[in-house]
């Protein structure tokens, strides 16, 4: 990516930078010579400017984590994330609840030139059959409030992984039309199934057809490495006039699907077995 791409002199926030995404993502930014200051629940071995460790389910640790820091933020990096094998409300607080506190914490040490992307998910693609009901949710703006109402809707949320990313992506289609005006970017990525020490406990949820059917047509999960480049792409000068992107990293899936040669009938039946 070189000089393209560089994040010389550039200070950098990532949740998320223990293992998988997360972490690639922080060497390739190490590599391109970005102050890097990292955060998860898991330390990190990374030779980073600083490390917090920080649950995502705890706002008031969120809020504690951000004041550390301080200082001018030029990008954040939210790869933090947990699978559906983890308690449904967990999994909202960490997937979206968290990741919107942090970002909102954040927010207010960034000038214009700032980005930030998160991870989202293609398995957050069926947003648009949802979205008044995601745009509720959206509505609320304290991290309390998300939860209360993710516990009064409990059957929407269902196992959260799909929902979370669901609302990670329309609240950041929304939350890119009000901070463009202040000349920072927000967008998203959705990686296809990504051999990260997560997968296990993909492995153990879904269906092997379905997660069969999500590496077409590629025919292969990607590394953690090639979800890596596309985030700090997004964050980069070099992507100055991308915003409000919800971006397939998939080989090809979705593709696929929006022109008719992927089916998705046996990759929807996985998925009704799998719940």
């Amino acid at each position: 990516m070189g000089e393209f791409a560089s994040y010389k002199n550039k200070r950098v926030v990532i949740s998320g930078c223990f293992s998988g995404m997360g972490e690639a993502t922080a060497k390739l930014l190490l590599q391109l010579g970005a102050e890097v200051h990292g955060l998860d629940y898991k330390p990190s071995k990374l030779g980073l400017a600083s490390f917090t460790q920080v649950d995502l389910r705890e706002p008031a640790a969120i809020d504690a984590a951000v004041k550390k820091i301080g200082g001018k933020v030029d990008a954040l990096f939210n790869c933090a994330g947990l699978p559906q094998t983890s308690p449904a409300l967990d999994v909202m607080k960490v997937n979206y609840a968290g990741t919107r506190r942090l970002t909102e914490q954040v927010l207010p040490l960034m000038s214009a030139g700032g980005a930030i992307v998160s991870i989202s998910s293609n398995g957050g693609l069926g947003w648009s059959r949802r979205l008044p009901v995601l745009m509720g949710l959206l509505k609320i703006d304290n991290y309390d409030g998300i939860v209360k109402w993710c516990q009064d809707n409990a059957e929407t949320v269902r196992e959260g992984y799909a929902f979370s990313k669901e609302a990670l992506i329309v609240w950041t289609m929304m939350t890119s039309t009000h901070l463009i005006k202040r000349g920072i970017r927000i967008n998203c990525t959705m990686p296809g199934p990504t051999q990260t020490p997560m997968m296990s406990q993909f492995e153990q949820a879904t269906a092997a057809s379905v997660l069969e059917a999500a590496a077409q047509p590629i025919n292969r999960r990607s590394t953690p490495e090639e979800q890596a480049g596309p985030l700090v792409f997004l964050n980069s000068d070099a992507a100055s006039y991308i915003n409000g992107v919800a971006l397939p990293v998939d080989g090809g899936f979705l593709g696929g699907v929006a022109t008719g040669q992927i089916d998705l009938s046996a990759m929807m039946a996985g998925a009704a077995k799998s719940a």
